[in-house]
């Protein structure tokens, strides 16, 4: 028989293992792709439903792993009504440009049918269930048999695959609106356009809370040229209207950088010296590698290291020296210069030695967080982790104009709540409180957009799979009640589950972010949906690719 293959969501993680299965020739199987919105190949967070017109995304072209067309190329052949209606400008378009993110959605949406016309013109058997949610996922004798509603009739059917892939993306709170005035997410951005003209705060200073303030902007006035320079225009009636958006240290992230593609190779802290560091055990390891770090950026930027006391700093203060320069200047003053200062570079293409260098080693440091014990986890996490997020988190440019443009409007305030503050969210008279430092402030509208929550597996999605005891979490060994996401190994399998190897996988992001700490967007997606797309080719033991997606691609 035939063997059945199902991919549960529909998002860039789907797209990519598909690409990557079909690439290696595996023709034989009937796949089925399940995906609960009406369209397969965005997801959510690049999905029209989601999201705000004015939300921009933070990846370009040029960082977006190829498919068929690249971004840039597929933007470059709509017409004009269509570039319009995305509110894309075609004379700043090239390979570094930032776009809406509904349009990176249509680009994948457009990728995905693609792959699938092609695959189909193949003989690859391949059924897109859209507007189909799967509700249930569990383990029989015969394979995974998944539960799921399709339209029109909305009655549960069941089927058996031998093969499935859980990679349902971004999981938001059932309910977005918690309490009277309280928000737990900004998604979908569609609910914040109703939201009145109030005092309004946002937990978070990152693109997700950029992204909300510009929403509600949006909402209540307009962003417009004038002068050369962008500037935001209330509408009448408005006067209410203001922002706080509120972090620990009080920090807008920090403008996109130049830097150069393909990257090139580090001298000390590289995939080996990282590795060999954890092939000698967990004491001393986080140590070992922020040394790996540290040399790197003495050799690769003197000036930097010399400033921020690299030659004798430890981790701790190396990574209070990294943010000291910016808490100490008033963050839209830093905004504006950081502005000014990365659009320069851009022009002249000039890298900042230090900031590439950091952006090099995520990824590479990010392989040791399976191997720390919980007291050096916590320590990664708290001390280390920020300085990469910092750096891999930069904005478009377009996104820090806006906070610029709403600040001299006296439509919004940064403020740092440290660590020492509390959020009361069931105030009687709603919204929210906010207690800092023993002083109170009360914002009628209060969202949470902090971006997405690492998860554990009692929010799993599937309950089945966890009463099997098939998905579970993932312990430290030295602290069981610390879990860090669910268990699986570096197939995405889950590990020592009663089921036969091979037969689920789990690319769900919010359930893989505790082992996977910069598990974030497309690059992610590519690489993971990669690993588990090349696995089920060489499961099919298909001896050569029918379709030539590479070359397609190319």
């Amino acid at each position: 028989m035939t063997t059945s293959i199902a991919f549960v969501g529909a998002g860039p993680t789907t797209l990519y293992a598909l690409h990557a299965l079909l690439a290696q020739g595996a023709v034989s199987a009937r796949i089925t792709v399940f995906e609960a919105n009406k369209v397969a190949g965005c997801g959510s967070p690049y999905s029209p439903d989601w999201n705000d017109r004015a939300m921009l995304s933070n990846i370009a072209s040029i960082e977006i792993p190829p498919l068929y067309d690249t971004l840039a190329d597929w933007l470059g052949a709509r017409t004009s009504a269509e570039l319009e209606a995305l509110d894309i400008d075609r004379t700043s378009l090239d390979e570094r440009t930032f776009v809406p993110r509904i349009a990176l959605g249509q680009y994948f949406e457009s990728q995905f049918a693609i792959m699938v016309e092609q695959a189909r013109a193949a003989g690859v058997m391949i059924d897109v269930k859209t507007g189909c949610r799967v509700v249930d996922a569990a383990n029989r004798k015969a394979g995974v048999e998944l539960s799921f509603m399709s339209p029109p009739s909305r009655r549960t059917t069941k089927a058996v695959f031998d093969h499935v892939v859980l990679a349902t993306g971004h999981q938001w709170p059932s309910r977005q609106h918690a309490q009277p005035g309280y928000f737990l997410s900004p998604w979908p951005a569609s609910v914040l356009a109703d939201l009145p003209a109030t005092t309004v705060g946002i937990r978070g200073s990152s693109l997700t809370a950029i992204d909300t303030a510009v929403a509600l902007a949006t909402s209540h006035g307009a962003f417009v040229q004038c002068d050369g320079r962008l500037v935001y225009e209330a509408m009448p009636g408005t006067d209410g209207f203001h922002i706080t958006m509120m972090s620990r240290k009080g920090l807008l992230p920090e403008a996109d950088f130049f830097f150069p593609l393909p990257h090139p190779p580090l001298e000390h802290c590289t995939p080996e010296a990282v590795s060999a560091a954890v092939s000698r055990g967990p004491a001393g390891l986080l140590d070992a590698v922020f040394d790996l770090f540290r040399r790197e950026l003495i050799q690769i930027d003197p000036g930097y290291a010399a400033e921020t006391g690299l030659h004798e700093a430890t981790l701790e203060t190396f990574a209070e020296a990294y943010f000291a320069r910016r808490a100490a200047v008033d963050p839209f003053v830093w905004a504006a210069a950081n502005l000014k200062e990365a659009r320069a570079n851009h022009a002249a293409q000039v890298t900042v030695p230090w900031r590439d260098a950091i952006l090099r080693m995520h990824e590479i440091v990010a392989v040791i967080v399976p191997h720390l014990d919980t007291g050096e986890f916590d320590r990664f996490s708290r001390v280390f982790k920020p300085i990469f997020v910092d750096i891999y988190a930069g904005v478009p440019h377009e996104s820090i104009e806006r906070m610029l443009a709403l600040h001299a409007a006296d439509k919004l305030e940064v403020l740092a709540v440290g660590d020492d503050y509390a959020v009361d969210t069931r105030c009687p008279e709603g919204g929210a409180r906010v207690t800092i430092d023993g002083a109170n402030r009360h914002f009628p509208i209060f969202i949470e957009a902090t971006g997405q929550p690492a998860l554990s597996g009692i929010q799993f999605p599937f309950l089945s799979l966890l009463e099997q005891g098939i998905v579970r979490d993932e312990v430290a060994n030295d602290a069981p009640d610390v879990v860090r996401g669910i268990a699986v190994d570096d197939l995405f399998r889950p590990v020592n589950a009663p089921l036969p190897m091979d037969r689920l996988f789990c690319l769900s992001l919010p359930f893989l972010m505790g082992r996977h700490p910069f598990a974030q967007g497309i690059t992610s997606s590519h690489e993971m949906g990669g690993i588990v797309g090349r696995r089920l080719a060489l499961i099919m033991n298909t001896a050569k690719p029918v379709i030539d997606l590479a070359e397609t691609a190319a």
